[in-house]
């Protein structure tokens, strides 16, 4: 299973974020330590608020925080929404001639249920248990 660049920086926002709840941070902050691009970040930081994880406060002192307790928020329920496609195979585009004998595609479905339930088991809290580790890197 391969997650998008989206995916990663999502979770990578919300981990950072979540680390830093006692505060606003902004989206400068983010790009330099998540090392991730402005313009991507703010269409991630978008689709978080959008998906209710992160607030967003314009302005002059504006910033990014949490929305919901990193506690609430699985890291499978983070994945199935950055996702936009989680086939793991396509057996009809070309049309595969093993398609309607085939046991492939549910082995391959049941390991993509099983991924996601094994993310469904960490939420962002459970990610930023090593906060000390984080800060004391330099990442926080």
């Amino acid at each position: 299973m391969r997650l998008t660049k989206f995916t990663d920086n999502a979770l990578r926002v919300l981990i950072y974020t979540a680390a830093n709840s006692d505060r606003l941070t902004n989206i400068s902050e983010i790009s330099e330590k998540c090392n991730i691009p402005h313009n991507h970040l703010t269409k991630v930081v978008h689709a978080m608020s959008t998906n209710g994880f992160l607030e967003t406060m314009r302005g002059k002192g504006g910033g990014v925080r949490m929305r919901r307790p990193a506690e609430d928020i699985s890291v499978s329920n983070v994945v199935r929404i950055t996702e936009s496609d989680m086939k793991i195979i396509e057996c009809f585009v070309p049309l595969c001639p093993l398609a309607k004998k085939c046991k492939l595609r549910s082995v391959l479905n049941e390991a993509r249920k099983a991924f996601l339930d094994a993310l469904g088991n960490y939420t962002i809290a459970d990610l930023i248990e090593n906060e000390g580790e984080l800060r004391d890197a330099g990442w926080l």
